[in-house]
């Protein structure tokens, strides 16, 4: 509907020159007027609005209907053109026109058998009316229209043409006008010449056309907005302007600025959100001006696509039509295997000490240990879900394992595993105690079992297993309820070897008893606490750089200290407990305030000591122009997302990607190597790892020329590599 007002209009005659009142959204109320002179009224409105001939001259548009030929010939289709003058500072719409406004419209009274298309309408200018915006012409508006005549039609019989025309031409408001258009063309066997003044208008008409249709194009929303990504191939010389004008009304804010770039071959366009941009027809018109002033203008049909198939159309994510039952599956099937990847292997000490202490205990605390375990694991589940969740609906993307790529979380679990290394080594008591790894009281040991297990899954975490990708994927595109309930059928996954001890009679009974070994045992588990968190720090220096590493070594530094001070006056009378406390409390708050504000660090260095580079296989940054670009000029790729913090992706970097066979296949197939490091959140990678169903690292893809792209294990061999770039059968090794 269009969207203007008619101001007040005075009719001459009229007694007393009573004002016709005007309504939003088109709509007339009649004022007060006596019935006897209804008609009257009716003849003077309609009057100026309403008009008979070719041309046809209203208050603000002069409306001609052309015919490029004249004869016409009977079998041989016509062009028509509808050429509206429109009186300066005026003007009419597009197709679709904008934030207000009403396209042109024609309505035909033809002979028999005789057909008229559609109206086409040139590229449009972009008509800025205060802060909004209007998609119309101005000064002249130029329609063709294909009039279709029957063969046999008997030649020299003339065929009547009236058509009425209607448009909405607004300035500061709007009027809508009409007119009645009639033209009688002769026929012949052969076409007639073209009126000079009919040639030139459709001339300048079919410039204003669009010169053909770009495929390819693929419209991405994201919570940064819409971005447009098409072929930039066929538009002919640089463009030093484009414009992007949608079919549909609400896909784009119009008046919004469209900032466009060239990336590889690919031409792109962020665009802002309109009110229905996510089910609007997302195909448009882009207008494109040349350096040197000359215009063109393309259809184009987009596909609404992942952020990486606005580069290249990647494989359909296969999580979509995963199925819940199928996710439930894989989840719980993951979250079991989960429990033997890289990932896990710091908590299995005290995995392994949390299950010898139970050799001892009776049936019945056995049990309630094993519960509270899984409830320790199933609660971390259902809080981080509630994270993801919540961050979805607020507009934000984060992907599995988001936890770690913020600097003051990575510290803090520094300082988590420092503490915990001390517990265990004796040092400290304090570790100990809380975790219930010091035996003592079967409350004790229960509370202990749940911290156990909370810490497991806050390992495990970052990390994916084989079929937990997929399920991660479709989990969170649920409701939040099913979502939830994919989740917790992974953490059950993760619980369940242990929760199996902790019920099976059987295998109790074959646990140790314990004894003075379990001691040593615990001194010497102390050591992996002492490795993840050196590994941690190593993961802050790739986000932070130095100044980082300095903090968060300074914040163990000072709580190693406090712990020190409390431990040696535990004993002591007096008022050295209070003072040991103190001291811990300090060095506490010191490592938690370095953690906090090691987000101000300086920026990050480059990665040194890339394994794969080291074998003799230097990687490129990932980003979708290097990827789209490699693809047009017909050469694999192998793409790996990773993360400094993914043990899994590093075991795989060190036993797969480094091998000699692989590094060798690479070469002889000139494949390029992208790696996309995800130690820092990237929505680009984010997008990525979504267009495949992912929600975490890591992720292999391979493209084989001119094939579609094929998804790896995520526990890699050197022959599953080399059997993806075809140099090989696969094999165990």
């Amino acid at each position: 509907m269009s969207d203007w007002t008619l101001m007040h209009l005075f009719v001459p005659g009229v007694p007393g020159g009573a004002p016709l009142r005007a309504v939003p959204c088109g709509t007339w109320q009649r004022a007060d007027v006596r019935p006897g002179r209804a008609m009257a009224w009716a003849v003077l409105l309609i009057a100026p609005l309403l008009a008979w001939g070719n041309p046809v001259s209203t208050e603000h548009v002069t409306a001609r209907l052309l015919a490029e030929h004249d004869p016409a010939v009977p079998g041989q289709p016509l062009e028509l053109l509808l050429s509206l003058e429109i009186r300066p500072g005026w003007h009419t719409y597009w197709r679709n026109p904008g934030d207000s406004g009403e396209a042109p419209g024609i309505d035909w009274t033809l002979p028999q058998g005789v057909r008229a298309g559609p109206l086409q309408f040139p590229a449009p200018a972009l008509i800025r009316v205060g802060p909004l915006a209007n998609f119309g012409y101005s000064g002249r508006a130029l329609h063709p229209v294909r009039l279709s005549i029957p063969a046999d039609w008997p030649i020299g019989k003339p065929i009547p043409v009236r058509a009425r025309a209607h448009w909405l031409v607004c300035e500061e408001h709007c009027v809508p006008e009409s007119a009645v258009l009639e033209l009688t063309l002769r026929t012949a066997a052969t076409a007639g010449p073209s009126d000079p003044q009919a040639a030139t208008a459709f001339a300048q008409a079919r410039a204003g056309l669009p010169v053909g249709t770009l495929a390819g194009a693929v419209l991405v929303q994201s919570p940064g907005g819409l971005r447009l990504s098409l072929p930039s191939a066929g538009l002919g010389p640089a463009p030093s302007a484009v414009r992007f004008f949608p079919w549909s009304w609400g896909l784009i804010e119009p008046a919004a600025d469209q900032p466009w770039r060239l990336a590889g071959d690919r031409l792109e366009l962020d665009l802002s959100p309109g009110e229905v941009a996510a089910t609007a027809d997302p195909g448009g018109l882009l207008s494109v001006q040349g350096a040197d002033g000359s215009g063109r203008s393309f259809e184009v049909n987009a596909t609404r696509g992942t952020p990486d198939q606005a580069v290249y159309q990647a494989a359909p994510a296969a999580a979509p039509t995963l199925g819940l039952p199928l996710a439930l599956a894989f989840a719980f099937l993951g979250g079991l295997i989960l429990n033997l990847m890289p990932c896990v292997f710091p908590v299995l000490a005290i995995k392994a000490l949390s299950l010898a202490g139970q050799g001892g205990l009776g049936a019945r605390e056995r049990i309630a240990h094993g519960l509270a375990y899984t409830a320790g694991v199933l609660v971390f589940f259902a809080g981080l879900t509630a994270i993801l969740l919540a961050a979805r609906a607020g507009g934000t993307a984060v992907g599995w394992g988001f936890q770690l790529q913020y600097p003051p979380f990575v510290a803090i679990m520094a300082d988590v595993f420092l503490v915990l290394g001390l517990s265990l080594a004796g040092a400290v008591t304090l570790g100990g105690r809380l975790m219930g790894l010091a035996g003592g009281r079967a409350g004790r040991g229960v509370i202990g079992a749940f911290g156990t297990g909370a810490l497991a899954a806050l390992v495990a975490a970052p990390c994916t297993a084989p079929f937990m990708g997929v399920a991660l994927g479709y989990a969170l595109t649920l409701a939040w309820p099913l979502a939830l309930t994919v989740l917790l059928a992974l953490g059950l996954g993760l619980a369940a070897p242990f929760l199996a001890l902790s019920l099976a009679p059987g295998l109790a009974r074959r646990l140790p008893r314990p004894g003075a070994w379990m001691e040593h045992l615990k001194q010497l588990l102390a050591f992996p606490m002492f490795a993840t968190a050196a590994w941690l720090v190593w993961v802050l220096s790739v986000q932070t750089g130095p100044a980082g590493v300095a903090r968060v070594l300074a914040g163990l530094l000072a709580l190693s200290f406090g712990l020190w001070a409390r431990e040696r006056t535990a004993m002591a009378r007096r008022g050295w407990p209070l003072a040991g406390d103190a001291a811990a409390l300090a060095g506490l708050a010191v490592a938690l305030w370095l953690g906090f504000v090691i987000a101000g660090a300086s920026a990050p260095v480059a990665q040194a000591g890339d394994p794969a580079a080291q074998a003799g296989l230097p990687a490129q940054p990932y980003s979708p122009e290097r990827l789209a670009q490699a693809r047009a000029q017909g050469r694999p790729v192998f793409v790996n997302m990773t993360a400094a913090w993914c043990i899994t992706c590093l075991v795989n970097e060190r036993v797969a990607l480094t091998a000699t066979g692989v590094v060798a296949a690479f070469r002889a197939a000139d494949v390029l190597y992208l790696k996309g490091d995800w130690t820092h959140r990237d929505q680009g990678i984010g997008a990525y790892l979504a267009g495949f169903g992912r929600n975490g690292v890591p992720l292999y893809v391979y493209y084989p020329p001119g094939g579609e792209p094929r998804v790896l294990p995520q526990l890699l061999t050197p022959g599953m590599v080399r059997q993806a770039l075809g140099s090989a059968p696969a094999d165990p090794r």
